[in-house]
């Protein structure tokens, strides 16, 4: 039909068609037939999910999950890029697997184990549903107990595989051996490659003079870091000056480009780890240390090669100057962020701070000046609290606290987005290929579904959501700031927006309220930041604008922002991993301890309690006594048949913890009953209400997220 006749033709159509397969725009059948897929609106693509009791979900970017049962997985496994065909499309899509077209799944980490006297590995992850099998001739000696990570390289049946030992993660007793299993899990390794550290034999410990060439000399500016008491890697210090009555702000970050240059092996790792993993009290480091903790980081006293933005505000937070350059900076001094808040908020001056506490003042009256601006126009203050896992020499868990964000915090995160601002507006105004960190509207139906949960909670919300902008948010978080239930229903408000990731095109970022922003202020710990940096000198310093350059950039940026997303998402679920089993190892010593929380989730099978330390545990259906317990979704709640005793989101209640599993990292509570066996629970106004005006896909959206 397309009249091709010679051999090279018909090559170059099987090599477009093999592409259009890859690219999942074109299924290739059985019947060596090709379907066009978007005319097959059964047919979906996704990565599945699947549950450790056995059945799964097919995750679609911008559309409903599909519900896949253990019948229909048709050989799957956990992460599987799978072609799925819909077959119920009611209240919940369901579907089956028609065929698994990539494999993901390529490194495992686990427990050796014995089994009829050959190792077998007991996976960490209880969602992959195969076998291990340890190859004996690439075991390395491993023993039961080891924690390890293993290459699978053969599938001997269905579902059973042949694994390699790539790397003894040592004992599972060993100190720090559980948060190191989480990381590899996630591709995030301690070690770095033999020929990086080769490499850091040509990386100087003190900045040379050859290298101050071509740069603006600070080191007579009053210029400081502020940072954790335990913060080593310091890759952001600040200044100000008064110009009048306008402020002078410099924010001068660590030019860590000058020395992690492109396709060197120190370039190639930083690319491959994509940013710092801050794993409890571990941190694995994107740059090896002499970068991050010597001559990249802005310490006290030394010269350091720093890229700066300096902006010049008025009064009222307005830019009206800025300039963006290569700098040398010398920091006068090392602040920590307990010894700032104590000028800025209690006036407690430190001896050593009293050079520099009227400049700290006059930094917090800025900052807050640059934060009333951005309110004004839309930003979006979530002020989620943060959990603290305290540890003890061996790296057990001792205690778990919130993260204190005070005056000192805030004004270096103020700060901190004005420069990422600053230079996310000057690039786009120039029209060149750059990196921009993107946060995309939230869907319509997912901020409906929400308002239908704060309706159910009996609040009334004056703010009009005609059209949804970041303004519209705000003023539904101001209304909302008063209610007990605001913790919960913030948290489920900022889960209701889009992720934020990485992008060459410039979206915007919906939170920040900005219409254009990147990340340039943390190049030690974020690939983007240092790509930012190496953009800004081709451009700002080189002058290299050429079509090459540009044609060049316009593709390999697409590669950098889409693997530095996929790269800080494994970071975050591996932090998140982290956090579930220390406060499960935590609460494994406070078995039998009685606490009072607040019901953060309701689920047909119980709901789950967030004590006042953030740990979360599950009250389960079952172990509410004297009353048979039924979930009624469309009011939140789980309420006794006969008693009428509810449990509802938001609620205050008393619980015991009855168990905890490190391993599992799962908690368990129970209610508290009082001195007359009755749970101090009060009837709901809504409990002999019926199902007035439930919102299908809200109740739909919310099982899906808990599943």
């Amino acid at each position: 039909l397309l009249g091709l006749k010679t051999a090279d033709e018909l090559r170059e159509l099987q090599e477009t068609l093999n592409e259009l397969v890859e690219e999942y725009l074109v299924f290739y059948t059985k019947k060596e037939k090709y379907i066009l897929l978007k005319n097959c609106p059964s047919l979906k693509i996704g990565q599945i999910s699947i549950n450790k009791k056995g059945f799964g979900f097919v995750i679609l970017p911008n559309e409903e999950d599909i519900y896949v049962d253990a019948s229909n997985l048709n050989n799957a496994i956990h992460g599987d890029i799978v072609l799925c065909e819909v077959t119920k499309n009611g209240l919940k899509k369901e579907g089956k697997v028609i065929r698994t077209l990539k494999r993901e799944l390529k490194n495992v980490v686990g427990e050796v184990v014995y089994q009829d006297d050959e190792k077998y590995l007991k996976l960490d992850d209880d969602k992959l549903n195969i076998t291990v099998k340890l190859d004996p001739d690439y075991a390395h000696n491993c023993v039961e107990g080891h924690k390890v990570l293993v290459e699978l390289t053969k599938e001997l049946k269905k579902k059973v595989y042949l694994g390699t030992v790539l790397k003894i993660i040592g004992h599972k007793n060993d100190p720090k051996v559980d948060i190191l299993s989480i990381a590899y899990k996630y591709g995030i390794y301690e070690d770095f490659p033999e020929e990086v550290i080769e490499q850091l034999d040509t990386i100087p410990d003190e900045v040379s003079p050859d290298e101050l060439k071509n740069r603006r000399d600070l080191t007579d500016k009053i210029i400081f870091t502020i940072d954790g008491d335990d913060t080593k890697d310091i890759d952001d210090a600040i200044s100000l000056e008064m110009n009048g009555e306008n402020y002078v702000l410099g924010v001068h970050i660590a030019d860590v480009s000058n020395y992690v240059k492109e396709n060197t092996p120190l370039g190639d790792e930083a690319f491959k780890r994509g940013t710092s993993s801050y794993l409890a009290d571990t941190v694995i480091p994107m740059l090896p240390h002499k970068l991050s903790n010597g001559i990249c980081s802005l310490n006290e006293g030394v010269i350091r090669l720093s890229m700066s933005c300096v902006m010049e505000f008025d009064n009222q937070g307005k830019l009206v100057n800025y300039d963006i350059f290569p700098s040398y900076i010398r920091s006068r001094k090392k602040m920590t962020y307990k010894k700032v808040n104590d000028i800025i908020e209690r006036g407690i001056i430190a001896e050593d701070y009293k050079p520099f506490a009227e400049t700290l003042i006059k930094m917090n009256e800025l900052a807050h000046i640059l934060r009333k601006m951005k309110e004004r126009r839309g930003y979006i203050d979530f002020d989620l609290d943060e959990a603290k896992i305290i540890q003890d020499e061996n790296g057990v868990a001792i205690d778990v606290v919130k993260r204190v964000r005070e005056a000192g915090e805030l004004l270096i995160e103020d700060f901190m987005i004005a420069a990422n601002e600053c230079v996310a507006t000057h690039i786009y105004n120039m029209d060149l290929p750059f990196i921009y960190r993107i946060h995309e509207n939230p869907k319509p139906e997912k901020v409906e579904d929400f308002l239908n949960m704060v309706n159910l909670l009996g609040y009334h919300l004056h703010t009009k959501i005609t059209n949804i902008t970041p303004y519209t948010m705000q003023r539904v978080l101001e209304e909302l700031a008063d209610k007990k239930e605001f913790p919960i229903l913030s948290t489920l408000l900022l889960r209701s927006m889009r992720k934020a990731e990485y992008s060459k095109e410039n979206l915007g970022h919906f939170g920040i309220a900005s219409k254009a922003y990147t990340h340039f202020t943390s190049p030690i710990r974020r690939y983007p930041d240092l790509e930012v940096h190496r953009l800004l000198k081709k451009y700002l310093v080189e002058n290299d604008m050429s079509m090459s350059t540009i044609d060049f950039l316009n593709t390999a940026l697409v590669e950098i922002a889409s693997h530095s997303s996929e790269r800080e998402v494994a970071a975050q679920n591996a932090e998140r991993d982290v956090d579930d089993m220390k406060m499960a190892e935590y609460m494994e010593k406070n078995v039998g301890k009685t606490y009072v929380g607040t019901i953060s989730s309701v689920t047909s099978f119980g709901f789950f309690v967030e004590l006042d330390n953030l740990i979360e545990g599950l009250v389960h259906i079952s172990t509410l006594k004297k009353d048979y317990y039924n979930y009624v979704p469309e009011l939140l709640s789980i309420i006794g048949k006969s008693t009428k005793k509810t449990y509802r989101l938001g609620d205050k209640v008393k619980v015991i913890c009855t168990a905890a599993s490190k391993e599992t990292a799962m908690i368990d509570f129970e209610i508290v009953e009082d001195k007359d066996g009755n749970k101090k629970q009060k009837q709901s106004r809504f409990a002999k209400t019926g199902r007035h005006g439930m919102n299908i896909s809200f109740w739909n959206a919310m099982k899906q997220e808990l599943s």
